[in-house]
């Protein structure tokens, strides 16, 4: 099992989903950003220091939601998602192939990866 992090980051009245890219494992899949927590790391370190290493931003935590395990089959992954506020940094991709910021009624319409579908409809419930 491997401990993974996200971000769902708020900004406005939008969501920022990445799009992974086609070298990425579920390539072009849509996902909530972030990786792998490290030896030694915190869930929260490994937040921030994904999200600048991936997308060049900073954001300020404000909770975290359930985590959501799911097995791929080669690989199991539990999913610890966060609610954000972006804070800066123009974002600039590594590793993925696009990004949207999206208003809550656009997030069903795209092709989510399977561990970030039951953290989507946990955020769609939420009152925010």
């Amino acid at each position: 099992m491997i401990d993974v992090t996200c971000a769902i980051i708020l900004w406005e009245d939008k969501v920022l989903v990445t799009q992974r890219s086609e070298k990425m494992s579920l390539s072009l899949k849509w996902e909530f950003p972030g990786g792998k927590i490290e030896r030694g790391e915190t869930a929260e370190s490994c937040l921030h220091r994904e999200l600048m290493e991936e997308l060049n931003i900073q954001v300020k935590i404000l909770r975290t939601l359930s985590p959501s395990s799911f097995d791929y089959g080669k690989f199991s992954i539990n999913l610890i998602p966060f609610l954000v506020n972006y804070l800066s940094g123009e974002i600039i991709l590594a590793e993925h192939e696009t990004y949207k910021w999206l208003s809550r009624n656009e997030l069903k319409d795209i092709d989510w990866a399977p561990a970030d579908v039951p953290i989507l409809e946990e955020f769609l419930k939420l009152n925010i």
